[in-house]
């Protein structure tokens, strides 16, 4: 049987490496967005491996690998084409290294690799599912697939109205308030959290099952204080303004809810 500590020490070296070179990408390019694609994939490929190493349910473990698979290959994939190949720096990032000015791309490669440790401990929520030895269909599994499809669904249909309405050189400048973007102001975050939820679900019943928790709370804390919703909110008001200021007085923040008031122009975020 793998150890999980041994597993997850395994994991944050092979993700320290990918990301050692991914900062040196980032480096060469001067564009940090590549952090963002490693993440994604380094948790997928994490949770693939997971599904591998352990000795659960062979039901389970199949699902929850062909999962994080699909996870990660789609956020991935999503992040390289609008934060990697647009051809300029993810407004966050920019703001960044002109904050640090000399000192950035030391600071990059230490924030690369804070991210490579965050990634494997955050594989505690896969390890957790694919130790789980009873036959696969439990309410458990049930709940976990529909977060799991809910959140994979919602993320992707998000994304997509997105990138559709900014692909509109009429709406240069302007708030998306079309589809799910008329009910969060991040309907892609909520949909994503609700993907590290379901590990929680999951991992019901398994030993030292809590620790499955801890992802879900740690993302929960970033994307609503640290890396997700605060420094794209201050890059939205920094280039769309006051037309930024209506939409957060009048959309939900992060859960999808109905509007303060009924609005009738659209745009793009």
């Amino acid at each position: 049987m793998t150890s999980p500590t041994a597993f997850l020490v395994v994991t944050w070296v092979a993700l320290a490496v990918a990301m050692a070179g991914a900062s040196a990408l980032a480096r060469r390019h001067r564009d940090a967005g590549v952090v963002d694609v490693t993440f994604a994939f380094g948790f997928g490929a994490a949770g693939v491996a997971a599904a591998v190493a352990f000795d659960g349910d062979p039901t389970r473990r199949l699902v929850l690998g062909a999962l994080c698979g699909a996870w990660g290959l789609r956020l991935g994939l999503y992040l390289a084409s609008t934060r990697v190949f647009r051809g300029h720096e993810d407004g966050r990032y920019a703001v960044l290294r002109e904050q640090w000015g000399a000192s950035a791309e030391t600071k990059f490669v230490a924030f690369f690799q804070i991210q490579a440790l965050l990634v494997a401990g955050l594989a505690l929520g896969p390890v957790a599912v694919a130790q789980r030895t009873e036959a696969f269909g439990t309410l458990a599994d049930l709940v976990a697939l529909a977060l799991f499809a809910t959140s994979i669904v919602g993320s992707a249909v998000a994304d997509r109205q997105l990138a559709r309405f900014r692909a509109e050189p009429r709406n240069r400048g302007r708030t998306c308030r079309v589809g799910l973007w008329a009910y969060s102001r991040h309907p892609n975050y909520f949909f994503e959290w609700l993907h590290w939820l379901a590990y929680c679900a999951w991992s019901f019943g398994v030993p030292n099952a809590w620790l499955a928790w801890l992802p879900a709370a740690a993302m929960t804390y970033f994307m609503l204080a640290v890396t997700g919703i605060p420094p794209t909110e201050a890059q939205a008001l920094r280039s769309r303004g006051d037309d930024y200021r209506r939409y957060q007085r009048e959309v939900s923040a992060f859960v999808p809810w109905f509007p303060r008031r009924p609005h009738t122009e659209t745009g793009v975020n």
